[in-house]
């Protein structure tokens, strides 16, 4: 019986493909970062065809670094930037328009349309979501209405929406299955997450053709088998999960009240709150953490969009580093009083503000600020940012996490890892295995191909690499934050 397991992690700036042993370790991994577009404020753009052509490359590259025959595989796990936006040809599969990111705000005027049109207490109702550009919904929408001619095409059901999840198994299977999971549905604001059905009522609001949709199916299910010729034999897809609820699962998070915190291009602390879904009074989402098995795991979550971003954008914007591993070294030289706060604002502020049009800052600068305290304000404002989200938890009700389970390319850095905790006067923990979000796909494709029993045999692979535990005084951390606090309402569209 094939023992491996190859996740596809398409993300934001890069595409991954890791191949994983049975016991959940990494055996081969490839990755490629993807052009990204700004055409204009607020948009933000990928090419569909650069996605797909950068997937397929590093696919075949860990293959081949694995030393695996691909029959060897198992099965495949997707695991995707949720929220992007695709359209593409029924026949062809070639995309009309490039990928709207999750990013982009260019819906945020027709948002705030339909927010004073009363319509946003039903669609949270159906869907735990907010009205925002954040959803896929209003980006669809404006594919429709402004590439000449998709609406009409759309109405022939000559046209195919998806997630990237979805456009990538679309072109794995040769164009002959168009399905999705229930965690990417759920990100939609198209899908009803009580009935676990595209809610019609939605459609007609979002005025969008049915024939769009894919088909829902559980996390780990029968999605599709690959094209023989793409990776050298014909590979099963067994397992699917938006890449937030994936790094749920890839933390062992199978608890009610666990809490995970990823840190890629944006931050996402999500909480699991089991099978009833919980309504936050402070402006969190609920959401599918996962289904399976036809029976679904609720979880609450806060969505930031801008935290190794921030980096990238130190590094390529201002070019005040050259790699992002320069940033640990400049944090130990400044400590963590610098004065200096960097309000990452760039594509508005999410969870728990939802400020489409506010826009970053530095504050406090002087005569003594240079480089390294602008890095280090820049690496704070993502454990500011995630004290924010732990604020509108516990103002919901939550009860303080014993630990913070971390993962994401950010936590490999130490002195990060030590702020997050002494600003949250939390435990934070970081696993053997930080590309939780592949595992967490790989995990599901393997419960479906029967590598593993249940979840608690998943749940018996994770491990412990190291604990950060808060050594901050309380007058220090509420100094800090309140600063904090004072800089994001300076950048605030109403303030």
């Amino acid at each position: 019986m094939a023992q491996y397991l190859l996740a596809i992690d398409q993300g934001t700036t890069s595409s991954r493909a890791i191949v994983f042993s049975a016991q959940g370790l990494p055996v081969a991994r490839a990755q490629q970062e993807f052009k990204q577009y700004f055409p204009k404020d607020g948009w933000v753009e990928h090419d569909g065809e650069e996605i797909w052509l950068t997937t397929l490359k590093v696919c075949r590259e860990a293959i081949e670094q694995s030393g695996l025959n691909p029959a060897e595989i198992a099965a495949i796990g997707i695991t995707n930037q949720r929220e992007t936006t695709l359209v593409w040809d029924a026949v062809t599969g070639t995309p009309i328009h490039p990928a709207i990111v999750w990013q982009d705000r260019r819906t945020a005027d027709y948002c705030a349309t339909l927010k004073a049109a009363g319509h946003e207490t039903d669609v949270a109702n159906r869907t735990g979501l907010l009205i925002d550009p954040y959803f896929s919904a209003t980006k669809l929408r404006w594919v429709l209405e402004n590439v000449p001619g998709a609406r009409e095409r759309a109405e022939r059901g000559e046209l195919r929406f998806g997630t990237v999840d979805c456009f990538l198994l679309w072109r794995l299977t040769g164009g002959k299955v168009h399905r999705t999971d229930a965690t990417n549905a759920s990100r939609t604001l198209l899908f009803n997450i009580h009935n676990q059905q595209w809610d019609a009522e939605l459609l007609r609001l979002f005025d969008i053709p049915t024939s769009l949709l894919p088909e829902v199916l559980d996390c780990a299910a029968e999605f599709g088998d690959t094209d023989a010729a793409l990776l050298g034999a014909s590979i099963p897809v067994r397992g699917m999960a938006g890449d937030q609820q994936a790094a749920l699962i890839g933390q062992a998070c199978f608890k009610p009240g666990m809490v995970k915190s990823t840190y890629g291009t944006g931050c996402f602390m999500i909480q699991n709150t089991g099978d009833q879904p919980v309504v936050s009074r402070n402006r969190l989402l609920t959401t599918v953490g996962y289904r399976l098995n036809g029976k679904v795991s609720y979880a609450v979550e806060g969505s930031i969009f801008v935290a190794g971003a921030a980096v990238q954008w130190l590094r390529d914007g201002i070019k005040l580093i050259s790699h992002a591993r320069d940033t640990e070294a400049l944090a130990e030289q400044t400590g963590d009083a610098c004065g200096v706060y960097l309000v990452p604002a760039f594509t508005g502020l999410g969870a728990p503000y939802w400020d489409p049009r506010a826009r970053g800052a530095i504050f406090g600068l002087t005569r003594d600020t240079g480089i390294k305290e602008i890095v280090t304000a820049g690496l704070q404002s993502v454990c500011y940012q995630t004290r924010d989200l732990l604020e509108a938890m516990a103002q919901d009700g939550a009860a303080a996490p014993s630990a913070l389970r971390v993962d994401g390319g950010m936590v490999e850095n130490n002195w990060v890892m030590q702020f997050l905790s002494d600003i949250l006067g939390v435990p934070v923990e970081r696993p053997e295995v930080t590309e939780t979000t592949a595992l967490g796909v790989a995990y599901l494709a393997g419960l479906q191909a029967g590598l593993y029993r249940d979840l608690d045999e998943v749940a018996s692979h994770w491990h412990r690499q190291q604990r950060f535990a808060p050594r901050m005084a309380d007058e220090h951390r509420k100094k800090l934050y309140d600063g904090w606090l004072d800089a994001v309402q300076r950048v605030r569209s109403g303030a």
